[in-house]
């Protein structure tokens, strides 16, 4: 099973719940074989949320068994450096400083850190130094909130 099927079984449950399923990673085989969620609320996360959501998923898991082998299920908020994958993330943190990694150059370069100015449903247009470069969704290999200091 690949990641956007398990999202597509997991995220009805999820939501609700009253969250919103953030990320998924997944590596499954050998011993170190993990399901790792991240959910999301306007409240934040804390480890009550954490538990709920992890019985919950483990329990639908054992029932429709989608998953070979063994592999350990982790619960977890996005973070301060959460990773942007829906439009409504980048729409949702508009004006926050942002680090892109695109999956090939635009405009001769694949890394741009700097402001979220602009967020469509297939673009977002991220501020560098002053100068914007807009950069379509499709190709974004990873996108991340940049932590700023208190």
């Amino acid at each position: 099973m690949i990641v956007e099927e398990l999202e597509k079984l997991l995220e009805p449950t999820i939501e609700r719940l009253g969250y919103e399923l953030s990320d998924l990673e997944m590596k499954l085989g050998g011993k170190g074989g993990f399901v790792r969620i991240f959910i999301d609320h306007p409240d934040g996360i804390g480890l009550d949320d954490c538990e709920t959501v992890s019985r919950a998923v483990s329990a639908l898991l054992d029932v429709e068994d989608p998953l070979p082998g063994h592999y350990n299920l982790e619960v977890s908020s996005p973070g301060l450096d959460r990773k942007l994958k829906k439009p409504e993330h980048f729409q949702r943190f508009m004006g926050e400083c942002v680090k892109v990694q695109m999956r090939f150059p635009i405009e001769g370069r694949r890394r741009f850190r700097g402001t979220l100015v602009a967020s469509g449903d297939e673009n977002i247009v991220v501020e560098v130094d002053g100068e914007p470069h807009e950069l379509p969704m499709a190709v974004i290999d990873t996108a991340r909130l940049v932590p700023t200091e208190l």
